[in-house]
């Protein structure tokens, strides 16, 4: 603990993206978090991918067939741009289609080692991307990262009912590891054409969606992100949409709930936050 606590003293912010339920682009808002605050040449921010069993964050970002490179100081991370770094288990396998199959301690192993050997250097932001639920993953980097000063947790949901109860799940895990929960983000939130600019719904929020789930358990909702087929697209190609398409509803929506976040990190913890507990 004190060597991982050590290693991420350089690293002034820390986030945790989760979601309850796999499927609802998890990963593909990390990295574009992180694309977003890296837009900021003066900010260094780091992506950790701990998605040990399904690593897309080496294809979302480009880095595909990239390798781990050690130093006196520790493993290198793979560099996507000067000021934004990627670690994940994606650079140590032979290839994309190679199965993980891992027993929980051998994966934990693998999570302490890159919070512990892995050397950002000075850090702004380091944006953690997580597996999908509650499990062994989850209760490793809570626990190895519970005396680094965590800011928070960001979760990504659908609008539909069947995520959201995925979601309440993981917002009762936060609550009980004392985890602060930055806020939520709907996604998938209507389809946007992009040529006319019309928004149809195509996941109905049946129940309220996620802002409505916010409001009754007194948490921040952080806004919704459309549908946008060039999203899929960028991604697939290992390129930023919001590089890519700076001017859609989609990029826009996702600039300000960036801004939000940062926002956030820059707050000091309320007392319910710090401690995990609802209002």
């Amino acid at each position: 603990m004190a060597a991982i606590r050590h290693r991420l003293s350089t690293v002034k912010h820390k986030l945790l993206v989760l979601s309850g339920k796999g499927g609802v682009g998890k990963s593909t808002f990390t990295a574009h978090l992180a694309y977003g605050i890296a837009h900021d040449d003066t900010k260094q921010v780091a992506v950790l991918d701990v998605d040990i069993c399904g690593p897309s964050i080496p294809r979302v970002m480009g880095l595909e067939g990239e390798q781990v490179h050690q130093s006196a100081s520790g493993w290198s991370p793979v560099y996507v741009e000067d000021n934004l770094g990627v670690m994940s288990v994606g650079f140590l396998l032979g290839g994309p289609d190679e199965a993980v199959i891992w027993r929980g301690p051998k994966k934990n192993g693998l999570i302490k080692q890159f919070l512990r050997d892995v050397d950002w250097g000075d850090v702004d932001y380091l944006v953690v991307d997580t597996p999908p639920g509650t499990s062994d993953e989850h209760l490793s980097i809570v626990q190895y990262m519970k005396d680094s000063d965590v800011d928070g947790a960001i979760i990504i949901t659908t609008p539909q009912e069947v995520s959201l109860q995925d979601v309440r799940k993981e917002i009762n895990f936060c609550k009980k590891v004392s985890m602060r929960i930055i806020g939520v983000v709907e996604n998938m939130s209507g389809f946007v054409c992009p040529k006319c600019k019309n928004t149809s719904e195509i996941f109905p929020p049946t129940t309220g969606g996620a802002e409505k789930m916010c409001q009754e358990l007194q948490i921040p909702f952080l806004g919704r992100l459309p549908l946008d087929p060039r999203i899929g697209q960028c991604c697939d190609e290992g390129k930023s949409f919001l590089a890519e398409v700076p001017d859609s509803p989609a990029a826009q929506a996702f600039k300000e709930i960036i801004q939000k976040i940062e926002q956030q990190c820059n707050l000091p913890a309320s007392k319910e936050e710090e401690t995990g507990e609802m209002r």
